[in-house]
């Protein structure tokens, strides 16, 4: 990981701290960052909000509205939960080779 990819992670941290964990941790949940590639940031949902029928409108309203807002080049926030760390890769490879989806 290069140094800027080290401090768009930084700064991903830091926003889910301040604006989207204590809503989570409301609720019993929480969230951890399974990687960042091309502007998209994959993440998964623990806690009670893993597999929570609200997952799809918290990713929308609170998790994406909150990344593309405060981090610079963050184009969006995808959830991850139930898919494979092989698929997950797969897809991060893809947006390394097509910066622009």
């Amino acid at each position: 990981m290069g140094a800027d990819e080290r401090n768009i992670a930084s700064e991903v941290e830091a926003v889910l701290d301040e604006y989207v964990r204590p809503y989570l941790a409301s609720h019993s949940g929480n969230l951890t960052v399974a990687g960042v590639e091309g502007g998209v940031v994959f993440f998964r949902l623990t806690g009670r909000c893993a597999g929570c029928a609200a997952a799809d409108q918290t990713t929308e309203e609170l998790i994406n509205r909150a990344l593309v807002e405060h981090v610079p080049g963050i184009k969006r926030a995808v959830l991850a939960n139930g898919i494979s760390p092989e698929l997950l890769e797969q897809t991060m490879a893809l947006l390394r080779v097509h910066p622009s989806f």
